[in-house]
């Protein structure tokens, strides 16, 4: 009860605010209501998905001028522009998301404004759409036979519009497709080598927003009866993206208090600074510019999270998720062979990584690949796993051929990895992180997530991450922040990750590096009871000594062509071996 005081006491106030309040503070909330509906949108796209867009107020753009025209021109009722808008709005965004998802760095967010300026133009631009003059005259929404005339009548709309935008942001985000959109910002690699499909995230998050951004519009349009294209151009799509970063960019409530801030700031300096100045001018830009400057300093995260800490702490103690096990794939007979990779070259440029490389990985056995840094270990290790594929050779994986597959194909075949440097999402909890290996193994879609339908799969697949968490030793870790850990730690939390998926066939790159000797051993432990189970496990590791008690066979690798292969014991005689590790034995 304790943790939803402050959503009822908020959902209270809104409710009486109408009652209470003068019509300018009623007509500014209904604005802030309208702006954090798009912030809404930014928050996940820009704050969880990493992905800047400065073009939303096009989209808001798009929702307005739909039901505008459609409305006053044809008289269509005002709820079925609604969804047309949002269809014709989805289609726009797909068009652009398709072109514009695919660049990356500097190029996504330039894009953005450049789409963004050509749909400020368009609607300024279009007689039939009113040019720069507008549209007038647009009809009022009744909704169960209340006609909605005044701003005090439509404040109810607008803010059960953001309070359910709100609900379904925060259930998505809280589930598999939730965990998957999260695992963009920590790199395409990881979230690929998961079986997380990055560009469709991508583009569900940019629909999302751009949907949220069209419900915004058209909610504008009908609430000033009047459009024209003034509030749609890329100074308010940046606009929109300082109330993001303000409240808080990866925060939902964050989105509610930028929209706030900057609507009243915006207010508030645009009466103030006139008469502090002696003159009249958009003097109100600079302030904010310093702001943001401010903020971006000392709250990079936004001023969201730094009220939640100074919030009493209303959670009690986490439980541990406790469900049915999830089917698991039929285990492999040992001896079956699963890796087989022939003649493999790895060319960049002029360089030559892996030189005609061949090695075999059978179930239920332990292959180490060892060399000196530089050797080429890590390359080869990105072409079996489809990260960087192979320039010349043959991969074959369960008999079946990897030249065509992404990682996220190899993933749902029944291979999965860890990485030289550890690849988790700091502020998530070990158990969300987990929990992301184990997304082929669920189904629910962002529907469902939203509408909260997909409760009973997200209850087997984190107990599934706990059980692989409580297997690897870190159970008393579950709930901390994943970046909170020691190295060490985290590499463990990464190797539980990948059980989570539960592979035929593992890629272990350096797991031991950072452990303490006694932690070795109980990774050395659950390597062998994992090969004893079926498991293939390939390793690549520096520690000769865990290496040799555990491997079954060992690659050695030197300027990216194979020295020498056989068990432990005949590898740590090989002149060539000693020759490569220790420049030569008399």
């Amino acid at each position: 009860m304790m943790r939803r005081l402050p959503l009822i006491l908020f959902i209270a106030a809104l409710a009486v605010g109408p009652q209470l309040l003068p019509e300018f503070t009623v007509t500014l909330l209904n604005y802030i209501g309208l702006y954090a509906v798009v912030a809404l949108g930014l928050v996940l796209l820009t704050g969880v998905g990493g992905l800047t867009s400065f073009g939303q107020a096009a989209f808001v753009g798009l929702g307005a001028y739909t039901t505008a025209w459609l409305t006053t021109v044809h008289g269509v009722s005002p709820w079925l522009t609604l969804f047309i808008g949002l269809a014709l709005t989805a289609a726009v965004a797909l068009t652009l998301g398709f072109i514009t998802l695919r660049m990356g760095g500097h190029y996504l967010p330039l894009g953005t404004i450049a789409w963004g300026i050509s749909l400020y133009f368009l609607f300024g631009n279009v007689e039939f759409l009113g040019g720069h003059t507008g549209i007038t005259g647009i009809p009022t929404i009744s909704l169960l036979g209340w006609e909605l005339k005044s701003g005090r009548e439509f404040y109810y709309l607008i803010w059960l519009t953001v309070l359910l935008a709100m609900l379904a942001l925060h259930n998505l985000l809280d589930s598999r497709q939730g965990r998957a959109i999260r695992a963009l910002k920590g790199g395409v690699i990881m979230a690929e080598a998961m079986g997380v499909n990055t560009a469709r995230a991508k583009i569900v998050i940019f629909l999302i927003a751009a949907l949220l951004a069209s419900i915004s519009g058209w909610l504008y349009a009908h609430l000033q009866r009047f459009v024209n294209p003034t509030p749609f151009g890329i100074n308010q799509g940046i606009e929109y993206l300082f109330m993001a970063v303000m409240g808080g960019i990866g925060h939902v409530w964050g989105a509610v208090l930028g929209a706030g801030l900057v609507t009243v700031l915006k207010q508030w300096l645009q009466d103030w600074l006139p008469t502090l100045l002696g003159q009249s001018g958009n003097f109100e830009i600079i302030v904010f510019g310093m702001i943001m400057i401010l903020v971006l300093q000392r709250a990079r995260d936004g001023l969201w999270p730094m009220l939640a800490r100074w919030a009493p702490a209303t959670t009690g103690p986490r439980r541990v998720p406790q469900a049915d096990a999830l089917p698991r794939r039929p285990a492999q007979t040992a001896g079956t062979l699963l890796l087989d990779a022939h003649d493999v070259t790895k060319r960049f440029g002029g360089l030559v990584a892996n030189n005609k490389l061949s090695l075999t990985v059978q179930a239920g056995e332990v292959m180490a690949l060892i060399g000196p840094n530089g050797a080429g270990k890590s390359t080869m290790f990105n072409c079996i796993s489809a990260v960087d594929p192979a320039t010349e050779g043959e991969i074959a994986f369960l008999s079946a051929s990897t030249a065509d597959a992404a990682s996220r194909d190899l993933a749902g075949r029944g291979m999965s990895r860890t990485f030289q440097h550890v690849r988790l999402l700091g502020q998530m909890t070990v158990l969300e992180n987990v929990a992301i290996g184990a997304h082929l193994r669920g189904n629910k879609g962002v529907v469902s997530a939203a509408l909260r339908l997909d409760r009973a799969e997200e209850v087997r697949l984190l107990a599934e991450a706990a059980r692989q968490i409580e297997r690897v030793g870190l159970a008393e870790h579950m709930f901390d922040a994943a970046g909170s850990l020691a190295l060490g730690q985290q590499r463990i939390v990464e190797i539980a990750r990948a059980l989570a998926s539960d592979p035929a066939l593992m890629l272990l790159d350096e797991p031991a590096a950072g452990l303490r000797y006694r932690e070795k051993q109980a990774l050395a432990d659950l390597l062998r009871k994992l090969r004893d189970e079926g498991m293939g496990i390939l390793l690549v590791e520096h520690d000769m000594d865990f290496v040799m008690g555990l491997a079954d066979r060992i690659v050695v690798m030197e300027f990216g062509e194979k020295i020498a292969e056989g068990k432990p014991e005949e590898v740590q005689s090989n002149p060539r071996v000693l020759e490569a590790y220790l420049g030569g034995v008399e």
